[in-house]
């Protein structure tokens, strides 16, 4: 990758088939992880701070899922148009706006005095979070050209992911032990701005060679497309399918079917599109993405009960809370830095297949979460399913990365982020809206008790202290009890919903290995000298299909 004002190849830090990386390719790798960390974090510590959050701020059950859905919607609908802004505009430029409008919206978001003013402060850091990711993953296979140090590298962005999980419930449950609701956001702001100024002295800056003007109408309609169409599956997850589900479903397939239009007039003009919808016909990406997107409809639909059941159902505080979730996360980051190791010998499709069988398992065991077994079940839930994700992520980023041309990395790992983020706002948006109706539905609540009570389970628990012993330890009782029945459904739907993607993604992937034949990887092998993700040799990218 090079800069358009430079001599050719400046920013490679590493050469193709490099023994080793030098001291500033580590470097950068650090400062790439570091924003990938604290994202990461924002996610669980909310987690952690739910009950909390509920008893502060009083939100209703539709508010609350906003507060935790509105960051992954907004970055879902913007990830492709900022991975195409990258890309032309330079991606460590992006990164550094990214970085500053995040730090500064996490104090905003610290002090939020209603639901209301919180849910806007997580769209605004959904904005700057969108500049983030794209640009972290372009830069890493800028400075990490060789393949078998990229897979390495991307082992090590994908354990500062999980390693920001472990951390998020750890560090969130020590706040909250001392201090206000607030502390879990103002801790990105230090880190953030250590970064602004380590990041321009060891991140080359790249950009694609010719890139044209920015599409602005492909912009407009990729939002319309893509926020309205993850909002409907919130709303039918949260209320069923509403005349506002319905109209989400409709602006957004209709925008989309506008953006292809969009597109094919742009390609014929010979003008660059926002993205190239050619990307997508490259099976090992479509399939990796759509892995991806499951991986994290995981961890999101997990931690989304998993907190709240430790704290409001079990009687753990929320340090006790981390803890308890704390080997899972810690799964996923060995099971991250072993998928590096496994890749060498085992193809992409059993390796994807297998992850998608632990999550599913993982989801399978929260169906028994009941009497005094309930914590240990839960930890083995999360322990399975962070293996899960740790195994598949890793070559799945490797694969996306490997199968897109260069000069559409910026792109291609928007495709990749913006398949996490999907997945985190169905997550939240099914395994919240399913356990929220049951919960709605099987709550008995007493005369005098506020309607929060009858939304959340951390507002029933807050309303306690407001109603007669007898009436408030009924009222806790049936609510506890439809919270845990809750928990058994959307961990079901879940888990019908993991099976579905392990099929689809497992045989796909699956095919498309078997597609690759015995004469182009020959002819390929003596160019790549490396194992592709799929466990062969690597194809050039323009012939791969």
């Amino acid at each position: 990758m090079t800069s358009r004002h430079a001599p050719a190849q400046p920013n490679r830090i590493t050469a193709p088939g490099a023994a080793r990386p030098g001291l500033r390719a580590w470097l950068a790798l650090a400062a790439l992880t570091i924003p990938t960390l604290l994202v990461s974090i924002d996610n669980t510590v909310l987690g952690v701070a739910l009950p909390e959050l509920s008893a502060a701020l009083r939100p209703d059950a539709s508010t609350l899922l906003w507060v935790v859905d509105i960051y992954p919607l907004v970055l879902a609908g913007l990830l492709v148009t900022m991975g195409t802004l990258g890309d032309r505009i330079g991606r460590r430029r992006l990164l550094m706006i990214g970085v500053a409008g995040f730090g500064a919206v996490s104090l905003a978001a610290a002090f939020a005095t209603s639901a209301g003013q919180l849910v806007a402060a997580r769209a605004l850091l959904g904005v700057f979070g969108a500049m983030l990711m794209p640009s972290t993953l372009a830069l890493l296979r800028t400075v990490f050209v060789d393949r078998t140090w990229r897979r390495l590298a991307l082992a090590v962005w994908a354990t500062g992911f999980a390693a920001g999980a472990a951390m998020g419930p750890i560090v969130g449950g020590l706040l909250l032990e001392h201090f206000w609701w607030g502390s879990i956001f103002i801790m990105s702001a230090p880190p953030m701005v250590v970064l602004l100024f380590v990041a321009p002295v060891v991140l080359p800056e790249s950009r694609a060679e010719a890139p044209g003007a920015l599409d602005l109408v492909g912009v407009v309609l990729s939002l319309l497309a893509m926020g309205p169409l993850v909002l409907a599956v919130k709303l039918v997850g949260a209320d069923g399918l509403t005349p506002a589900a319905a109209v989400s479903v409709v602006v957004g397939v209709g925008a989309g079917v506008a953006f292809v239009a969009h597109y094919r007039r742009r390609v014929r003009a010979g003008r660059d599109p926002l993205i190239d919808l050619e990307l997508f016909s490259r099976p090992v990406l479509r399939y990796s993405a759509l892995a991806n997107a499951a991986t994290m409809f995981g961890l999101t639909g997990l931690l989304f009960f998993a907190a709240q059941y430790l704290q409001l159902v079990v009687g753990a505080s929320p340090l006790e809370a981390g803890l308890f979730l704390l080997p899972g996360f810690l799964v996923t980051i060995v099971a991250g830095l072993a998928a590096a190791r496994l890749a060498r010998r085992f193809p992409l499709h059993q390796l994807v297949t297998v992850g998608l069988a632990l999550v599913l398992a993982g989801f399978v065991t929260a169906l028994f979460l009941h009497g005094d077994s309930a914590v240990v079940l839960l930890m083995t839930a999360a322990v399975l399913i962070g293996a899960g994700i740790g195994l598949s992520e890793t070559v799945t980023n490797d694969a996306i990365l490997a199968a897109a041309p260069p000069q559409k990395a910026g792109a291609a790992s928007a495709v990749s982020e913006t398949a996490y983020e999907v997945g985190a706002v169905l997550g939240t948006a099914l395994v919240g809206g399913v356990l929220s109706a049951v919960y709605r539905a099987g709550v008995v609540l007493p005369d005098g008790a506020p309607a929060s009570a009858g939304e959340t389970l951390g507002g029933a628990v807050a309303a306690a202290g407001s109603l007669p012993a007898g009436a408030a330890a009924e009222m806790l009782d049936s609510g506890r009890a439809a919270f845990v029945t809750g928990v058994d459904v959307a961990a079901g739907a879940a888990a019908a919903v993991v099976a579905v993607v392990l099929v689809t993604a497992g045989l796909g992937l699956r095919r498309a290995h078997r597609a690759i034949s015995p004469d182009a990887v020959a002819a390929a092998a003596p160019a790549a000298g490396t194992a592709g993700a799929d466990g062969a040799a690597r194809i050039p990218a323009g012939s791969r299909r």
